[in-house]
């Protein structure tokens, strides 16, 4: 077709000689392409939003704007993304999935080259070129336990008493991590941190736009002698979750599972997305949670005796599942739990009639008594094993019967088995009448 051609969003440095001579070749015919040319990050964004068809996404490698967020924003929009590299980039192009590279000095020939081999030819009402192959994930990853519960009820001190739990546990290797991925980070006041930095900001700072060894991503976290794990700080302000772009938090939540046997998370029981409340700014705020409560093998959901207590608790328990978490993998946890039999038999009996699977589904609860943490908290010692070991059966009870969960991106589209959506009822003829 005549008409066919390449449609090429182009950003650079404002001297870019290879910006300038991309447009002349546009303009001259030299080459068949369009070339729309873009100011800012936001604008590409903004365009690849648009619905427009677009061929590549051709970008100076040394600009900021060239991320995961980005590279996956152009796979989602059906091109393909090729960096013009200067040698001043420390990007690692093969871990963010550019598809072709290009030095600063470029011929028509090389630009067409990497077109043809990559991208896909556009004519008037063609539709989107196609999706490229996703990026296959790690073949080995640790364990996940999620901490979430409403607030006041000691998620972050459940969390701690987890991993210190686990890092008892001679098949770990003391290899466990306790990662603050609530938006009102505590774990840093919890430790007596003295340092704010580094930490998951850093982290997912670092996973913009390259791959992290497992030995760089431990040199981000602290370790905790007395308990036996290490600590990845969280945010040190709550609206510091813009920073956190989704796609990069991904990657670096694979980078700790690949550095860790167990990553422990203690998170928010906030797991609103797009789907539930029609906001992407809302879930990339919960992305954090989200993706912590999605990739878990165990869920630890954690609520209080009472009333009030149970009723906080139900609601975290149906919130988890209805975002996709299987309720096999949650453990419901009693803190401050009534001493009495009776009364531990009246709160298991309370959650299996108000959760919405009649509570069949769900593990047994665990009760954590009341023990005094204020002390060993502030004195930076050991939590009593009261709390520790039955976090820790209860985390081997569901590892070792329930298969691993699966890696799978939070938000991935998902196939759609032929017929599984229904179909119009009644008859044709039927139809057509009653529209007459």
């Amino acid at each position: 077709m005549a008409a066919e051609r390449y449609v090429v969003l182009g950003l650079a440095h404002a001297r870019s000689s290879w910006f300038k001579a991309m447009a002349q070749w546009a303009n001259s015919g030299t080459i068949p392409a369009e070339f729309v040319k873009c100011v800012s990050g936001e604008e590409m964004r903004a365009r690849l939003a648009s619905g427009r068809p677009f061929s590549a996404l051709l970008i100076d490698a040394a600009l900021p704007a060239l991320d995961r967020d980005l590279v996956d924003a152009a796979r989602a929009a059906g091109c393909v993304t090729v960096a013009v590299d200067d040698r001043r980039a420390t990007c690692d192009f093969d871990a963010l999935g550019v598809a072709a590279v290009l030095p600063d000095f470029f011929d028509p020939k090389a630009l067409l080259d990497i077109l043809t081999a990559s991208a896909t030819m556009i004519g008037r009402g063609e539709a989107l070129p196609g999706d490229a192959s996703p990026t296959t994930e790690a073949p080995w990853r640790g364990r996940v336990a999620t901490v979430c519960g409403p607030g006041g009820t000691g998620t972050s001190t459940v969390a701690v008493a987890l991993a210190q739990g686990l890092a008892d546990d001679a098949r770990h290797g003391r290899s466990v991590l306790l990662a603050d991925f609530a938006l009102h980070a505590e774990q840093a006041m919890l430790h007596d941190a003295r340092d704010v930095v580094p930490g998951v900001q850093e982290l997912v700072e670092a996973h913009r736009s390259r791959r992290v060894a497992p030995e760089e991503v431990r040199t981000l976290t602290f370790e905790v002698h007395e308990r036996g794990y290490q600590l990845l700080l969280g945010l040190r302000q709550a609206r510091s979750w813009t920073t956190i772009r989704p796609r990069a938090f991904e990657a670096a939540f694979d980078a700790l599972c690949r550095a860790y046997r167990v990553v422990v998370c203690d998170a928010d029981a906030d797991l609103e997305g797009e789907e539930e409340g029609g906001s992407i700014e809302v879930e990339e705020r919960n992305v954090m949670s989200r993706t912590a409560a999605l990739r878990a093998d165990v869920v630890f959901a954690v609520g209080l005796p009472g009333m009030k207590g149970l009723h906080s608790l139900v609601r975290v328990l149906n919130e988890l599942c209805s975002v996709g978490v299987a309720p096999d993998r949650i453990v419901p946890v009693i803190n401050r739990a009534p001493k009495g039999g009776r009364a531990r038999s009246d709160i298991t009996s309370t959650l299996g009639t108000l959760t919405v699977d009649g509570g069949t589904a769900f593990a047994p609860p665990v009760f954590l008594p009341d023990r005094r943490v204020e002390e060993p908290l502030v004195d930076g010692i050991r939590l009593s094993s009261t709390l520790a070991q039955p976090l820790r059966g209860a985390f081997a009870a569901i590892v070792d019967h329930v298969p691993p969960a699966p890696a799978a991106r939070v938000g991935e589209p998902e196939l759609v088995r032929p017929g599984s959506l229904g179909s119009w009822s009644g008859d044709d003829d039927d139809d057509e009448a009653a529209l007459g």
